[in-house]
């Protein structure tokens, strides 16, 4: 009796929620891939949705490059699983992703997870479609044209140097991501928004925190719940946005002036009353931030990518001198950068293309189905999401030898038209990133001062990468920096 007893409560507390919780899992499955169009003779893509509800959101979030690349190893080039709220299909290949991103509008559209779209905003440039995207391209388009990159580049070299001097200056060693992400937030401040530098330098710590905070939330479940993830990023989006009014309110005041140079913000302001459109400060302001973190978190990635690889492969840097010396020696001023000068520097834009190859700061892009649609073999169904992925793409490229290594010399040669969607760390067709141009620019002006300027050694040698939602280093990337010809 007392045996039947003990078994009967091991089967109670045991083997019963055991088993419950294997239905559960099966129910999701089968609930999740009813997804499935009936209409279409095509599988859904290989994969698992994960637990119910969460699916495998917790995983990327925790595992992050981990997650996608055991994904990827056992699945392959297109699965299935359940992220953010939604069934998703991620996607890897130069043929797949051209497939996406040429049929934007018609196969696919943008659409962030849930968490980014509460965060950032529904009326920014990276949510919105059809002839409102188009409009608000081309405003933004205007603040990144060549005439307006040139009027950049003092602001650039004058932040970027002061930077340098700073870091040359300390005794201790420089935590090289947190150090670029203030350089380049102020520069993005200034550029793209059209702040002063005197009130920058009043509210750089609350502002810089804060835009911490919101990135660290973007890619949070979309649960609204004090304390959750998506809490705590709006918390910090509404402290940007109170910071930011004020300077929209004196544009929307000083409109009617006519300065020598229009920030990409002033390019909004200009474009709704030139088209007649009511100016919602709530739009501006979701715009100015959308701004801030385009133009600021994904160079500053870059250019700690940059510190890291030339870091690792002094021949590299080496090289860089090498042009940087001929120039000076052929009458290039490299105090006094323009767009034409910089041009010339082909050396130098190939050590950036390679570390955009191996380190692109945008892992992928989000869309979704607007109808079924067959890709190599597998279905896509009407309303799931789809991730194309930068980074996974980059990784299987077969017009990349020995992609393990930095090697900027590869870019030297034109890449065939063949290529194309083999190499897209700015995504492309229609959604391609907008400040490209912008990027390249600032890159290449901060390479060369700190290439003249600067010797640098990595303290802690090659470092462990995650992602979050930019590719960045764990420990923050220690460095000592000399001035050049020191030892």
């Amino acid at each position: 009796m007392a045996l039947n007893t003990l078994l009967a409560s091991v089967l109670c507390t045991l083997v019963l929620p055991l088993l419950l919780i294997l239905v559960a899992l099966k129910l999701w499955e089968v609930y999740t891939v009813r997804g499935r169009d009936p209409g279409c003779p095509r599988p859904l893509p290989p994969g698992s949705m994960g637990l119910p509800f969460i699916g495998e959101t917790l995983q990327l979030i925790l595992q992050r490059r981990k997650f996608l690349r055991m994904k990827r190893q056992k699945y392959g080039y297109i699965y299935r699983t359940h992220l953010f709220g939604n069934p998703t299909v991620r996607v890897t290949g130069a043929e797949n992703v051209r497939h996406l991103l040429l049929g934007e509008h018609r196969l696919v559209s943008v659409q962030w997870p849930a968490s980014v779209r509460a965060i950032l905003g529904s009326d920014t440039l990276s949510n919105v479609h059809g002839a409102q995207h188009k409009t608000k391209k081309k405003a933004i388009l205007r603040a990144f044209s060549r005439d307006a990159l040139e009027l950049y580049i003092p602001v650039i070299q004058e932040e970027v140097q002061v930077a340098v001097k700073d870091w040359l200056g300390r005794d201790s060693c420089v935590l090289v991501y947190l150090e670029m992400k203030r350089l380049m937030f102020r520069i993005a401040m200034r550029i793209l928004l059209g702040f002063e530098p005197e009130q920058i330098k009043m509210d750089e710590q609350q502002l810089v925190e804060a835009f911490e905070e919101m990135i660290k939330n973007l890619f949070s479940l979309p649960i609204d719940v004090p304390f959750s993830g998506l809490y705590r990023g709006l918390k910090a989006r509404n402290f940007i946005h109170s910071k930011i009014e004020e300077n929209i309110k004196k544009k929307v005041r000083d409109s009617d002036k006519d300065p020598k140079h229009r920030d990409a913000l002033q390019q909004l302001i200009d474009s709704s009353r030139k088209n007649r459109e009511p100016l919602s400060m709530q739009a501006i302001k979701e715009s100015a931030t959308e701004l801030l973190f385009g133009g600021h978190e994904t160079t500053a990635s870059t250019a700690t990518s940059l510190i890291m690889f030339l870091g690792l492969n002094p021949d590299a840097v080496d090289l860089l001198r090498q042009e940087l010396m001929d120039k000076e020696e052929q009458g290039m001023d490299l105090q006094t950068l323009n767009i034409e000068s910089l041009e010339q520097l082909k050396y130098t834009s190939c050590v950036i293309k390679e570390t955009l190859r191996i380190n692109p700061p945008v892992p992928g892009g989000f869309r979704v189905a607007l109808k079924t649609f067959e890709l190599n073999g597998f279905q896509i169904p009407k309303g799931w999401n789809v991730i194309y992925s930068i980074c996974d793409t980059h990784d299987v490229a077969e017009v990349f030898p020995n992609k393990d290594e930095f090697q900027p010399e590869r870019f030297m040669t034109k890449a065939d038209s063949s290529s194309r969607f083999q190499y897209i760390p700015f995504g492309g067709g229609s959604r391609m990133c907008v400040g490209k141009e912008f990027a390249k620019v600032l890159l290449k002006i901060f390479l060369v001062e700190v290439v003249t300027k600067c010797h640098w050694t990595l303290l802690n040698g090659p470092p462990t990468m995650k992602t979050g939602p930019t590719v960045y280093p764990v420990d923050n990337l220690p460095t000592k920096f000399m001035s050049y010809g020191q030892t």
